[in-house]
């Protein structure tokens, strides 16, 4: 960029070319939220301060953010945000980035709560990342608790500065620790709802067909769900049935291509009434709704 004056205009402009030059799938949207994050400016008052000039600060920040999603890095990774529902989340590398199919996930969940009708639904999500489902249940329904846990310590602080920054502390605990190899004695049998959105994309698919901007920076923990993709995932389904009251639902987001194979797991499982694949945005199979008798 030259030493003339930069305009929200000129740089909006200018960052949009860049990026589609280097393959961005969104350049105008990209560079919108880049500015936002440089200017603070929301992407409504960038087109109408078109001719307001960038400080010498918002200038850096702006080169900064356009280098680091230009070489790859996830936008997401780079302005340290991400909306998710009714939520603004910080993400930040080393966690998983929340997608709109969680979205979906997040929608299964609430249905399943509210079918209970109980006024203190107590809810377990097992691999919380920036918190986003964990959060979207709290804020969303009156009454909720989540214990929201994870084997990340890094994700366990993340959550957890989530959590506090939309004021949720006593209404979802984040708890360090890998409940996928079993639930303590203490919480045995207490959960209307189980969430998850475990690692579930099979290895040799995330090594061969997956997005580079997905593989190279996202954490391969959150991932690789094994051969089949459905590792984690069996190891939730065992202790499903300890953690969840009768009635009690499971609800998790799967791979298009092993959601039915995890389905087929649960009904050959005794001890469930109700069992269905739902399709996400796109209508592809993704969540897993199961309810115990």
């Amino acid at each position: 960029m030259s030493a003339d004056v930069w305009t929200v205009k000129r740089i909006l402009t200018w960052t949009t070319g860049y990026l589609e030059r280097k393959g961005d799938e969104h350049p105008r949207l990209s560079a919108e939220w880049l500015l936002c994050n440089a200017t603070g400016l929301t992407r409504v008052e960038l087109y109408v301060n078109f001719d307001k000039p960038l400080s010498p600060d918002e200038l850096d920040l702006m080169r900064e953010g356009v280098r680091r999603r230009g070489a790859g890095e996830p936008l997401q990774y780079v302005t340290g945000e991400m909306p998710f529902r009714h939520i603004v989340l910080r993400c930040d590398k080393g966690v998983l980035i929340p997608r709109p199919e969680t979205e979906v996930l997040v929608d299964a969940a609430l249905e399943a709560l509210d079918a209970r009708g109980d006024e203190a639904p107590l809810a377990l999500e097992i691999g919380t990342g920036t918190g986003c489902i964990a959060l979207s249940l709290a804020s969303e329904r009156e009454g909720v608790r989540v214990i929201a846990t994870d084997l990340s310590p890094y994700a366990v602080r993340l959550a957890t500065r989530n959590r506090d920054a939309l004021d949720l502390a006593g209404v979802v605990d984040v708890v360090e620790c890998d409940l996928a190899s079993g639930v303590p004695e203490a919480l045995m049998g207490r959960f209307d709802l189980l969430v998850s959105n475990p690692p579930y994309i099979p290895s040799e698919v995330l090594a061969y067909d997956v997005p580079a901007e997905v593989k190279d920076y996202e954490p391969g923990l959150a991932l690789d769900g094994g051969d089949d993709g459905l590792d984690v995932f069996r190891r939730i389904l065992e202790l499903a049935p300890h953690a969840l009251t009768a009635g009690g639902a499971l609800c998790v987001e799967l791979f298009e291509d092993n959601v039915g194979d995890a389905a087929e797991l649960v009904r050959e499982q005794p001890g469930w009434s109700f069992v269905e694949v739902r399709e996400d945005l796109t209508h592809r199979p993704r969540v897993l709704v199961a309810v115990r008798a």
